[in-house]
């Protein structure tokens, strides 16, 4: 994703656009669709082929009709002969049997339909989700490497809107074509039978649109497979934005990320409208072929009549409407074939991932080498795939003694966490040796080696589900998985005891039931820490290994969880990886690591003797203390670490529990209105009419090809009078009649040319339109509203990938037919009344209420059914997305097979679900699709008895006859669209809730802050401030008052869940206060324009967000060119201490991050590239929300050097939120929080410097004394 403000189209279009262009062109061909089936079980085929023989015996009845026709116009033409024999008793016998004949022909095809409909719903059902799942674990057994180049928006994309591609056109258009094709057959058969002759050269017309449909198709394909891959481009940046939204809020970079995500939409555009032009040509020559046929066979026809080769009139007409229907289904063919080129496109997708190299399993179990070896690093070089130019590892040698601790410590990017990923085996070394007891790692079977792991990773992964289901997956891949949970209670209630956990724990009103919420969000940082050591544990693993476990915890937190640690590795092979030394000093052996190699190694002791790195770093992290605290800190080291633990735990019990129920956490945030059609999609088609142009010729072309219904049901009529004529009247006529159904051939092709290019450029137009203002809109929601389950990220992506496609589905080409549809049914019935009104009234008004009331049973079932399945989708979605941007934590787990069982679980559910509706639904849907066979029996015999009395002639009947067959037609088409409609619908409803109210619009005028200037600073007051948060039981502050004046250097400090953040939340605005003001130079920020006002301040969050683009365009993110300067660029790098690192990228600031950003830096790395982001903005205010805890000790030192620098100066306002008490011992003032006196809530403890609040031997005093190295 380009970042960059100055040329999005020069950093994403000419970098991305060659990776589109490659993928693009490998080939796509039926071959993925059939592969696509072949996910079938042996059961699901038999299925398949009842679908198959029940959809081509469905197919059949309308060419039969063409034999019950032939001989009722034989029957006509024997009664009214002057002279026939034929009686009015035996012609209305004659026409009786016939039209019971028809009712047998609906009962047939309505059995078959059914049949046909339900096996073709639920083979796309199983074999979606077959596709799905495979997809799923074809990821999870790519290596690291690999799925380090795959966004969460990639899986999103596919799991949802591909796999919906090739869900739909099984569903729904795979029994169309198969009934069409058997219909084809049918009518080919039957028309060869009476008149091989006329058969054959009207056939010429399906070589012409063979050789049509092959130049076409391919070109189709292509172009549709270039516009999946831009979807998929936009699909990721939104998955990266609404994942950092709060990054992406306090940056104020909306404006610049959605203009990338516009980039991408546009260029999906822009790649669909050349589209239009092929479809266009495409439909063009198809309706063409189609009236030019009509008017072949009718010419020759009548020629080989006049010729006597054809012995009467009723072989020539069961011919001619056999060749009419075979032809006009050619159309029918069309659709369903495209839309099965589409999935096979979107088929190509999965199969890239499912074909690629997975990771080879089996191996050894050696359980002896892991119980007597160490752990072995022999001359380890390495390098990260996607940064092949820096070399992490530079032939690391290193043992890790079995049962004790090793420490490993370095600054930031030297490659502690990548001898954790070299160990978890998630990438392999470039050259060198792991062993373990002589047994080269590599040799072992990969989930056996895994499960005898346990990690705790920095930033600790927690699913959204309970508390026990999250420690026990610890036990997956264990003796313990297939364990009952009875057991599996006791082990993971024993894990949280061991970790500290099981008492916060009991303390929810929920207890290990609790929800904790998308990533553990409802749960403080200790208390998430402590669940992953749990589950580390859970499994009693052999190796244990905490990879910065307790950076983003308290004092008093690291107290408690230390003592978990300490506990749990006891006869442990545990390796810890620490920038706070305090967690290292008591290894066994401290690693010293630096450029990739060990350059010291000893116990803590050791390497204080020596004058070396690890030196350098304690001295960093000492804090500076009076001589009377020296001594207390002498005895402070006395002090029984038991006690210091139990009076921590003591004093977490204290604070309030937050209530972990999910409501929802602001009412006022999205108000959900049900719209119906017109007030919903009708709004999108209303919107339409900026693209007059494509609108007018769209319209011109629907009336166009509307009229050709009516018209050839009026031409039909002057057709069949021309046999009544003899000699050379005959010869003109047929040639004239036939003449004008050739004009008429052309005009159809132009109209449908018109149709498919004008379809097809609305459907692009309207589909960027419409996605770019849903980005815009959901954007736009507050914080809280990415705080609601229901909007977690993996489901706003689903959504925004789905939506504007059901609208672009109704308004584009494939809502076009339908319309064609009605109109062709109001002009046939239209012309039936002209010529019979009688015959046409009991007609529509007897038969057509049954197609009514069937199509809207089938709008109806189709709504639910699609609502059912946006739900469920929603729910696999979001876990896949969860799934896979947890990946390393699934891997460490060994959760690979329980995810796919647990993805597995969804989707049945769904089917089940699925099945029951379609028992229903596709009965309404047969009917709706068999009832015009019903009109036809009843036009048949009401009109026989009509033409029994004589009331009628034959050409009334014939012209009413055709326009009500062909009007019936119609209808049945348009009411198949009935699906597309209700998720249409659906979707414009979902869409349409985003959109701001007028009221909404007019907030725009509240006042900017242009009038801070730049180097003043801020001055901050909360005044009276009370603050809940809706899913807590009580308020978190009552009656807050604390001021910070204008250039200070505050500092909060206090007990994880005590409010610090909270406070930075508010100064944000992520969220508003239940109560009082928060104050701006004596202003209340909530009157302030947000933009405005956020411009002004940077905020350094805890865990920092990068974006794919490059490392200039991360640093510049949200700021114009004009904002900014290339030294004031380096002079920030300069003082996050990362402007060396940077250089020594051959790429230097234009290095590319990629599509996992978050991967392609150390947390280190990461963490002072966002410092040098907040700096380069020159804030009034600057918010540091435990900004330097991924930090080796130097680089803090020299990090916090430069803020320090900047505070003295007076320019800038600096409020730091601090767990590492020596990053703000020079604070101008410290804010100490703790809890209320009735143990809810949290309150201001004391103020004051460092020095003063030492002296008041207070709670500061306290945290100080615990926190000395």
């Amino acid at each position: 994703m380009g970042l960059s403000n100055v040329s999005p189209q020069e950093t994403v279009a000419q970098r991305e656009n060659p990776e589109v262009k490659d993928v693009t062109e490998q080939s796509t061909s039926l071959k993925d669709y059939f592969r696509v089936l072949s996910y079938t079980t042996p059961k699901d085929r038999m299925v398949l082929v009842v679908g198959l023989i029940c959809s081509v015996g469905s197919g059949v009845p309308i060419p039969i009709m063409n034999i019950v026709l032939g001989g009722l116009v034989g029957n006509f033409s024997s009664y009214f002969t002057p002279g026939s024999s034929t009686t009015e008793a035996q012609f209305k016998a004659s026409v009786s049997r016939l039209s019971l004949y028809i009712v047998y022909l609906f009962i047939a095809k309505f059995t078959l339909t059914y049949f046909s409909m339900y096996c073709f719903r639920v083979i796309s059902l199983r074999v979606s989700a077959a596709l799905r799942l495979e997809y799923m674990n074809a990821l999870f057994s790519q290596p690291i490497s690999k799925l380090d180049q795959v966004s969460v928006g990639t899986v999103i994309n596919a799991v949802t809107n591909l796999s919906n591609s090739i869900q739909q056109s099984i569903s729904d258009k795979l029994a169309t074509l198969f009934q069409s094709c058997a219909l084809l057959i049918a009518a080919y058969i039957i028309a060869f039978k009476y008149s091989w002759a006329l058969t054959l050269a009207t056939s010429s017309s399906l070589v012409f649109l063979l050789i049509v449909t092959s130049l076409t198709l391919p070109v189709v394909t292509r172009i549709q497979r270039q516009v999946d891959k831009t979807d998929e481009k936009h699909s990721a940046t939104a998955a990266e934005v609404f994942g950092s939204i709060r990054t992406v809020i306090s940056l104020g970079a909306e404006a610049p990320l959605a203009k990338t995500y516009r980039h991408w939409v546009t260029e999906s555009r822009n790649r669909g409208r050349s589209m239009a032009i092929v479809m266009g040509v495409q439909f063009g020559f198809i309706f063409f072929a189609m009236y030019a046929s009509y008017a072949l066979a009718f010419w020759l026809g009548l020629k080989l009549y006049r010729e006597g080769h054809i012995p009467n009139i009723d072989t020539v007409i069961i011919v001619f409407f056999s060749i009419m229907i075979a032809v006009s289904v050619l159309g029918n063919i069309a659709t369903p074939l495209t839309m099965v080129f589409k999935a096979a496109s979107a088929a190509r997708s999965f199969f890239e991932i499912i074909d690629a190299e997975k990771i080879v399993a089996g191996g050894l179990c050696d359980s002896a080498a892991l119980a007597q070896g160490d752990i072995v690093f022999q001359d380890v070089a390495f390098t990260y795939p996607t940064r092949p130019e820096s070399t992490i590892l530079q032939g690391l040698n290193a043992r890790f003694e079995r049962g004790k601790t090793t420490a490993l410590v370095g600054s930031s990017g030297s490659g502690k966490s990548t001898i954790v990923a070299l160990l978890e085996r998630w990438y392999t070394p470039d050259q060198g040796r792991i062993s373990v007891g002589q047994r080269d790692i590599q040799q072992l079977d990969l989930k056996w080696w895994r499960s005898q792991i346990g990690l705790v990773q920095q930033e600790p992964f927690l699913f959204n589900d309970t508390i026990f289901n999250n420690v026990s997956f610890g036990l997956v891949g264990t003796r313990w998985e297939k364990e009952p949970d009875s057991v599996k209670a006791k082990l993971v209630q024993d894990a949280c005891q061991e970790a500290f956990a099981a008492e916060f724990i009991e303390r929810l009103p929920k207890g290990y039931d609790t929800v904790v919420g998308e990533n553990g969000t409802k749960l403080s940082g200790g208390q998430r820490q402590r669940l992953a050591i749990a589950r580390s544990i859970v499994k009693k693993p052999t190796i244990l290994i905490l990879d910065e476990a307790t950076s983003a915890i308290d004092v008093r937190g690291e107290k408690i969880v230390q003592a978990a640690l300490d506990r749990v590795s006891e006869s442990l092979t545990t390796i810890v990886i620490a920038h706070r030394l305090s967690t290292v000093r008591r290894a066994d052996r401290i690693l010293v690591l630096r450029d990739g190699v060990v350059s010291e190694a000893g116990t803590h002791e050791e390497l204080l003797s020596t004058d070396g790195l690890y030196q350098g770093f304690v001295n960093a992290q000492r804090l500076v203390l009076t001589a009377e605290e020296e001594k207390v800190e002498e005895e402070e080291e006395e002090a029984a670490d038991s006690m210091e633990v139990v009076e921590a735990l003591r004093e977490e019990l204290a604070q309030s529990t937050p209530d972990t129920s999910e409501h929802p956490q602001d009412e006022h945030l999205e108000k959900i209105k049900d719209r119906g059609f017109f007030r919903s999609a009708g709004v999108f088609i209303y919107e339409t009419r900026k693209h007059w142009v494509f609108c007018l010729t769209a319209s011109l072309g629907v009336l166009g090809a509307a009229s050709a219904f009516p018209l050839q049901s009026w031409l039909f009529a002057h057709l069949v009078n021309v046999f009544s004529l003899s000699g050379t009247k005959l010869t003109a006529a047929g040639n004239f009649w036939a003449l004008v159904f050739f004009i008429l051939s052309l005009g159809a092709a132009v109209s449908y040319a018109a149709v498919g290019y004008s379809g097809n450029r609305l459907e692009a137009e309207v589909s960027a339109s419409c996605r770019t203002e849903y980005f815009e809109n959901i954007l736009r929601q507050p914080v809280p509203f990415y705080d609601r389950n229901e909007n977690a990220s993996g489901s706003l992506v689903s959504r925004l990938a789905t939506d504007p496609k059901q609208i672009q589905e109704l308004i584009g080409l494939n809502g076009l037919i339908p319309v064609i549809s009605v109109c062709s049914m109001i002009g046939c019935i239209a012309i039936a009344f002209s010529f019979g009104w009688k015959l046409s009234l009991v007609t529509v008004f007897a038969a057509l209420p049954c197609v009514f009331l069937a199509a809207f049973m089938r709008i109806r079932y189709e709504l639910q059914f699609e609502a059912l399945n946006a739900e469920v989708y929603a729910g696999s979605s979001q876990f896949a997305a969860e799934a896979i941007e947890a990946f390393r934590t699934v891997s460490a787990l060994t959760m690979e097979g329980f995810i796919l069982d647990r993805y597995a679980g969804l989707l049945k559910q769904q089917q089940r679900h699925a099945f029951r509706k379609a028992l229903l639904a596709t009965l309404v849907f047969a009917f709706s699709d068999s009832v015009e066979l019903c009109a036809m029996a009843l036009t048949f015999w009401y009109g026989g008895q009509l033409l029994a009395s004589r009331e009628y002639q034959p050409t009334s009947f014939y012209v009413v006859y055709m326009s009500i067959i062909l009007g019936g037609q119609q209808a049945g088409q348009f009411f198949s669209f009935g699906p597309n409609v209700a998720q249409a619908t659906s979707s414009a409803n979902r869409i349409l809730n985003f959109r701001p109210a007028l009221d909404d619009t007019r907030v725009a005028s509240r006042q900017t802050i242009s009038h801070l200037s730049r180097g003043s600073g801020a001055r901050v007051e909360f005044r009276n401030l009370a603050f809940q948060y809706a899913s807590q039981r009580t308020p978190l502050f009552t009656n807050l008052d604390l001021t910070i004046e204008s250039g200070q250097f505050a500092a909060f400090v206090g007990p994880s869940g005590c409010g610090k953040t909270t406070l930075v939340s508010l100064l944000e605005r992520f969220y508003n206060p239940t109560q009082g003001t928060v104050l701006l130079n004596g202003e209340d920020i909530a009157g302030l324009d947000a933009a405005s006002y956020r411009r002004s301040l940077s905020l350094v969050a805890q865990e920092p967000r990068l974006f794919e683009g490059s490392i200039r365009d991360n640093i510049t993110l949200g700021l114009d060119s004009s904002e900014y300067t290339e030294d004031g660029l380096i002079q920030a790098c300069v003082d996050a201490e990362i402007h060396s690192f940077i250089s020594s990228l051959p790429d230097g600031y234009s290095t590319q991050l990629g599509i996992r950003a978050q991967t392609a830096l150390s947390g280190g790395q990461r963490q002072r590239l966002c410092i040098a982001r907040a700096l380069l903005r020159n804030p009034s205010l600057l918010l540091l929300d435990e900004a330097t805890s991924s930090l080796d000790s130097q680089s803090e030192k020299l990090v916090q050097a430069a803020l320090e620098r900047l505070a003295a100066r007076r320019s800038i306002t600096i409020i730091a939120v601090a767990h590492r008490l020596a990053t703000i011992q020079k604070a101008d003032v410290i804010f100490v929080f703790g809890e209320n006196h009735d143990g809810t809530g949290s309150r201001l403890v004391e103020r004051g410097s460092h020095q003063e609040l030492l002296q008041k031997r207070g709670a500061y005093w306290l945290m100080i004394s615990k926190s000395i190295l």
